[in-house]
């Protein structure tokens, strides 16, 4: 991680350079997260017996399961930004009252 006095490229203000740099970091921990998943979940439940090479039945069910599982992820991922924008609105009406 770079040193909060570096942030200020692609912006002068260093708190909403800081604030980018954190929704990146979160990105990326996300995406971590949801690729670990997807293969500690598919992979037990497609590929019972690792071996050599997978089977035609094996990567098909591998293919689909990510496929469901990315997509399941996206809808939640989806949500949550939503209701967490909304909350963010209903702070700012509160705030402007």
């Amino acid at each position: 991680m770079e040193p909060i006095t570096n942030l200020s490229s692609g912006s002068s203000d260093p708190k909403t350079a800081l604030m980018n740099q954190v929704r990146q970091e979160s990105a990326v921990a996300n995406a971590r997260q949801l690729i670990e998943k997807v293969n500690e979940h598919c992979f037990e439940k497609c590929i019972p017996t690792p071996g050599s090479s997978m089977s035609k039945k094996e990567e098909t069910c591998f293919t689909q399961c990510m496929t469901k599982y990315m997509e399941t992820w996206n809808t939640v991922a989806k949500q949550y930004a939503q209701r967490a924008g909304q909350e963010v609105n209903r702070g700012n009406m509160v705030s402007n009252l």
